[in-house]
């Protein structure tokens, strides 16, 4: 491995050139290549070269094939991270994918299952769990400032899903689902605050209102645009997600709630508020603060997480050290997605062991 970490993208859509921005000002690292078929794409990632050599190629079998880099960044549509994963694991680089690892819980299972002894470190994107401010309340949940965790209630009010090369995003078959596609953030984050796996799921949902006039060779998008999603641990905390993505018109996109035994904690992206209160001071206020990382110089479409993911995950490529949010991690935010995606649709509550066992 050379001094400086050479990466390789893989896939320059938004998140790809999010992932290069984020490189480019971290020190030690460098973006030496990157492959997308869409021509457009991989010209912005020139552009974000600025200067510096970077080989940018249509197929990622040639990055592969040249053995220049030491990590690979996957950013490719979520129904292709399977097949690609197969090929870059092959090479025994550290390699970064995308959420979500897998549309699939089969595919999910088969990387799960390669990753379990994969030589290089093997990451995976959820970096909501960097977001400064979800960051600290799972730091206070830990320290137990409010007690065992009981309740955890995630809020997203949003905007509609961005148009997308091909418009990839449009359609379950290619996403996993809305509830695969984005939520996969937040039942990582659910497990990971009830330190518990998911033992049943149910929910609510469907297509109200976003994409409906569009149209794709004749076929209507089929993406959920909002849910309410309920989730049972085996320790019994329990967890639910509000999801609206018709929600412009609001002030946090993102709020995160965990009640304790003693207290509570919420957290709130873009504002960074964090508030944390005692049942023994009811009524006489909540602390409160605005809490950022001055680590994230830069800070991107989520708000400086992904800056500081990829500082754990170059520390831990140069460590030869397991990776901070793994394939399991990884399996688990598709199974918990698949599952409420097969709730809505078939309307009764999902017996997680019946999709893992």
């Amino acid at each position: 491995m050379s001094a400086t970490l050479r990466y390789g993208l893989i896939g320059t859509g938004m998140m790809g050139l999010e992932h290069q921005r984020n490189l480019n000002a971290i020190e030690g690292v460098e973006v030496v290549a990157a492959a997308d078929p869409d021509p457009v794409s991989l010209d912005w990632s020139r552009l974000l070269a600025e200067g510096r050599d970077l080989v940018a190629v249509s197929d990622y079998r040639e990055l592969l094939d040249r053995d220049m880099c030491d990590v690979y960044v996957i950013s490719t549509p979520n129904h292709t991270h399977r097949d690609v994963l197969d090929e870059v694991m092959q090479t025994g680089k550290s390699i970064l994918v995308e959420k979500p690892m897998a549309t699939t819980i089969a595919d999910a299972a088969e990387i799960r299952r390669r990753g379990a002894d994969y030589p290089g470190v093997l990451w995976v994107g959820l970096e909501y769990r960097y977001m400064p401010p979800i960051a600290r309340a799972i730091d206070v949940t830990r320290s137990g400032a409010i007690g065992r965790p009981l309740m955890v209630a995630i809020r997203e009010h949003r905007h509609p899903f961005l148009a997308k090369v091909g418009d990839w995003n449009r359609f379950n078959e290619r996403t996993g689902g809305t509830l695969v596609e984005k939520c996969c953030h937040f039942f990582d984050l659910m497990r990971l605050i009830a330190s518990s796996e998911p033992v049943s799921i149910t929910g609510f949902g469907g297509q109200a209102l976003n994409h409906l006039d569009e149209s794709y060779e004749g076929r209507v998008p089929d993406i959920i645009d909002h849910a309410l999603v309920v989730v049972e641990f085996a320790n019994c905390v329990r967890a639910s997600l509000d999801l609206c993505m018709f929600a412009e018109g609001t002030t946090n996109n993102e709020e995160l709630s965990i009640v304790g035994e003693t207290g509570k904690v919420e957290a709130f992206i873009p504002s960074g508020e964090l508030r944390v209160g005692q049942r023994a001071g009811w009524g006489r206020g909540v602390a409160t603060e605005c809490v950022t990382d001055d680590r994230a110089v830069v800070q991107g479409f989520h708000h400086g997480a992904s800056y500081l993911e990829h500082l754990d995950l170059a520390a831990a490529v140069r460590a030869k050290s397991p990776a901070l949010v793994g394939v399991d991690d990884g399996y688990w935010s598709v199974v918990m997605g698949v599952a409420a995606q097969r709730a809505i649709e078939q309307r009764r509550v999902i017996d997680v062991g019946e999709l893992v066992a």
